[in-house]
């Protein structure tokens, strides 16, 4: 015959339930917010651009024919695909150059394993149409904040379309102030005379740690 429970043990087993809901609802947050950095989201990165077009329908084989790019990125790491968010690097203590090599500059010197290795390829990623006057949209989900943010775009005559991104093809637009944290960072840029296809190299040095982000975003000037 089985004991039965006791008044006090009746009492407890309810006190218990509720500490461990209340610890879970503690470790949610935390966790959700050490996972969330963020992108240049305005003109899209080549990682978000992707996640955003076909996160919802990544599986479709239409996407082989009408953003063959983002196809193959998303067929070379899906994990990329669903951290668009977290293309970063640590420790480079602002030498950049010395961490990252020619060829792999989208990827961050493939970071993370090289999670991130499609977004170094040529070809025809989606481009985003600018004028000459522009503003560069970041989001920071995490709100980490800001020491500086770095905007480069590739010089006159660099071909996306079969060139990988090198340093040497890069010219600097601007480097900002400190950013206190917040949601978006906005950085306007001019770039009069420019006309044709570039891409927008953008380094987020983030303020919280020595965590570099770096952005590839493809665009046409019209």
């Amino acid at each position: 015959m089985k004991r039965p429970f006791s008044r006090t043990r009746r009492r407890l087993i309810p006190r218990a339930l509720a500490a461990l809901a209340l610890a879970l609802l503690a470790i949610v947050p935390l966790a959700t917010a050490a996972s969330a950095h963020g992108s240049v989201v305005d003109p899209a990165s080549r990682n978000y651009g992707c996640w955003l077009r076909w996160g919802s329908d990544f599986q479709n084989p239409a996407m082989a024919q009408q953003d063959p790019m983002c196809w193959q990125a998303w067929q070379t790491d899906v994990n990329a695909m669903w951290n668009w968010n977290g293309l970063y690097r640590e420790g480079a203590a602002g030498n950049f150059q010395a961490v990252i090599p020619d060829g792999q500059l989208c990827s961050a010197g493939r970071t993370e394993a090289g999670r991130y290795r499609a977004m170094d390829n040529p070809g025809d990623w989606k481009a985003t149409n600018v004028r000459a006057g522009l503003t560069i949209k970041l989001q920071d989900q995490a709100r980490h904040g800001a020491d500086y943010i770095l905007v480069y775009v590739t010089k006159q005559g660099f071909n996306p379309l079969t060139q990988k991104l090198t340093w040497g093809d890069l010219q600097l637009v601007t480097k900002t102030a400190r950013y206190a944290p917040a949601e978006y960072y906005n950085i306007p840029v001019n770039l009069s005379g420019r006309s044709g296809r570039a891409v927008f190299y953008t380094i987020w040095q983030a303020s919280h740690f020595d965590q570099t982000f770096f952005f590839c975003s493809d665009v046409n000037f019209t």
